[in-house]
C-alpha cells in the first residue's frame, strides 16, 4: 500500500526528531579556523576521510593558511603536504588555481555565495554547500556519500542522483534544520547505517525506516 502524503510527512518528522535526539552534538569533523581553511579542507576531503585530512591540514595550515600563501606555491611544492589524501595532483592544481582566483576576484575572501563558489576549480555543489553552511551559517544540505545513502535508505528521499536527493531533502526538511540534518545523517551513516553492513538492530530510526518496512 502506497504511503499517503500525510503519513510520509509524519514519518519524516519522526525520523528527524530521532536523529536529532541521537546526535545532539553532531558538527563538522574537519578542523578549520577560517572560511578559507574550510574550503581547502573540503576540497582535500574528496575520496578521503576527514580524519586523514585533519592530519594533513594540521601540518599544512600553520605554514600555508591563506590564499596568498597557496597562490604563491607551485604544484610541486604543495604535493608533499597533500600526497596522503589521494588525487593529490588534481587537488593541488585546483587549490592553487582557486586561491589565485580568490585573490584576483574576491580580494582574498571566500564568497558566501554557492554559485560563486562552484565556479572555482575543484569546487562542486557539495563542497560549496559545506562552506556556506559551516563557515557562514547559511542553511544548506551537502549531499555526500553518507547523506545520499542514508537519506534514500531510510526514506527521507527516494532519488537516483545526488542533485535530486538534495532537492527532495530541501523540500521535506524544514530549512532551519538543513545544516544540522546534514550532520545527523553523516553521523548516522558512519556510526550505524554503513554501506555494506548497516546495524539495523541498533538503529534509532529502525521503527520508521523505509528499508526496514520494505524488508
Amino acid at each position: 500500500m502506497r504511503e499517503s502524503r500525510a503519513k510520509k510527512a509524519e514519518r519524516i518528522t519522526t525520523v528527524l526528531r530521532l536523529l536529532k535526539e541521537t546526535y545532539p552534538d553532531a558538527k563538522p569533523e574537519l578542523d578549520f579556523n577560517s572560511p578559507f581553511e574550510l574550503l581547502i579542507a573540503t576540497m582535500l576531503s574528496a575520496q578521503c576521510t576527514d580524519k586523514q585530512v585533519n592530519k594533513i591540514t594540521a601540518v599544512l595550515f600553520p605554514k600555508y593558511g591563506t590564499p596568498e600563501a597557496f597562490a604563491a606555491l607551485t604544484e610541486e611544492a604543495l604535493a608533499p603536504y597533500i600526497k596522503g589524501c589521494g588525487l593529490y595532483k588534481t587537488k593541488g592544481k585546483n587549490i592553487i588555481a582557486a586561491s589565485r582566483i580568490l585573490l584576483a576576484e574576491y580580494g582574498g575572501e571566500v564568497p558566501n555565495d554557492r554559485d560563486a563558489l562552484t565556479k572555482l576549480p575543484g569546487v562542486g555543489r557539495k563542497t560549496a554547500n559545506v562552506v556556506v553552511s559551516n563557515a557562514f551559517g547559511t542553511p544548506a544540505i551537502a549531499v555526500d556519500t553518507h547523506v545520499f545513502r542514508v537519506s534514500n535508505r531510510i526514506g527521507l528521499a527516494d532519488a537516483k542522483t545526488v542533485e535530486k536527493t538534495e532537492e527532495q531533502l530541501m523540500a521535506r526538511i524544514p530549512q532551519k534544520d538543513w545544516s544540522a540534518a546534514h550532520h545527523w545523517l553523516i553521523y548516522h551513516g558512519r556510526q550505524v547505517c554503513g554501506a555494506k553492513k548497516p546495524r539495523c538492530e541498533g538503529c534509532c530510526v529502525a521503527c520508521v525506516c523505509d528499508a526496514m518496512h520494505r524488508a
